[in-house]
């Protein structure tokens, strides 16, 4: 066995010894309470069929992109694409990257500079964190939705530019980031505010267009990214803002610069879904009225409080959270348990996604098997 092979082999051993090995696994027959599909775009019909019209539309018949934008990978279509994103996102321009991951990572790893520090929300997602990490700038966490801490923190900060990195709805625990106070102490000192909208993309506001837009604060946080893999039911991201921010992200930003642009289906995707939440105003209330059952019916004492569709109940120690997890699949509900290290020791919890197309039925028989966990 190779040096390399050796290292790999202890390394999956010790995890598994600890009892935290990830695996890939599949639902079979279950009611969707985990997926990110929160108005059900994913598993559309009509979605699927305009995308699949509007591909054969296409003067064009390309399957890829053939590589990076600032080569041959641009397109009308891509541009075009990008003005519709603007419009719907009410902000100046809008620039398309291939995830939300990617964007995060764009936005954070080429703006903040050497003298400059990022602070983020300790909960905010793995790829708030990595973009973080290869910036050149100073980063330091700041607790959860504590905007006390935060304040304390750039009070330490005695030169550069300060950037504050938060999520809209938080991906583990469903909760909100206080934007409105947040934007105002943004202001006070100065600081840029990056705001990550995966999940509140297509959910947040009457036509889903986030949470920045819903609180009427669009024009107070300076990047917005939204992700497209949640309640759009696709594929691919944009970054929101500025003309500046845009041309800068071009010739600065490492992942849009160095990796081959989406391709025509994604595109077409984008476009069609964008279209779907307009024609279909009424999903997002659906959504919220699916929520408020859910809050009706659940009743236990480990739950985190959340008016989201994520819905999260602690259960400490990755073995209670699998016996959860096994209890719920077994009454055929795909709920999965989420274990540490991707949430910290001691809150191991269920994470549980409600849907536009869950049946009440459903819901009220979730909450009621949840309380026998």
């Amino acid at each position: 066995m190779s040096g390399l092979e050796n290292f790999l082999t202890q390394k999956i051993a010790r995890r598994t010894e600890e009892g935290l090995l990830r695996k890939l696994t599949t639902s079979q027959n279950l009611i969707d309470f985990s997926s990110n599909d929160y108005l059900g775009l994913a598993r559309s019909e009509d979605l699927f069929n305009a995308i699949s019209r509007k591909m054969d539309s296409l003067p064009l018949k390309r399957n890829g992109a053939t590589g990076s934008r600032l080569l041959s990978g641009n397109s009308l279509y891509a541009e075009t694409l990008e003005k519709k994103l603007a419009e719907f996102f009410r902000s100046e321009t809008a620039l398309l990257f291939n995830s939300g991951y990617a964007a995060n990572q764009a936005v954070l790893s080429s703006i903040p500079q050497k003298d400059d520090t990022i602070l983020y929300d300790e909960l905010a997602h793995a790829c708030i964190k990595d973009g973080a990490r290869l910036s050149l700038a100073t980063r330091h966490p700041f607790r959860h939705n504590d905007l006390h801490d935060l304040e304390k923190k750039i009070k330490r900060i005695k030169s550069g530019k300060i950037f504050i990195a938060v999520e809209s709805i938080y991906s583990m625990d469903g909760d909100e980031c206080p934007l409105q106070e947040l934007t105002t102490l943004a202001e006070k000192y100065d600081a840029a505010v990056i705001l990550d909208e995966a999940h509140s993309t297509g959910v947040a506001g009457s036509d889903g267009s986030g949470s920045a837009i819903a609180q009427g604060l669009e024009k107070k946080i300076d990047i917005r990214i939204h992700t497209f893999g949640k309640a759009l039911g696709i594929h691919g991201a944009c970054v929101a803002g500025s003309t500046a921010l845009v041309q800068y992200l071009m010739n600065f930003a490492r992942p849009f610069i160095y990796t081959t642009a989406l391709p025509p289906h994604s595109l077409v995707s984008i476009d069609c879904a964008l279209d779907h939440l307009k024609n279909n105003p009424g999903l997002q209330q659906m959504l919220r009225g699916k929520i408020a059952m859910f809050l009706k019916h659940v009743d236990f004492s480990n739950r985190v409080v959340s008016k989201s569709a994520i819905q999260t109940a602690i259960f400490p120690g990755n073995d209670a959270a699998r016996q959860a997890a096994s209890s719920l699949q077994q009454h055929g509900f795909d709920v999965r348990p989420i274990l540490s290290p991707t949430v910290p020791r001691n809150s191991e919890r269920l994470r549980i996604c409600l849907h536009s197309f869950n049946r009440d039925e459903d819901i009220v028989n979730l909450a009621e098997a949840l309380k026998r966990c």
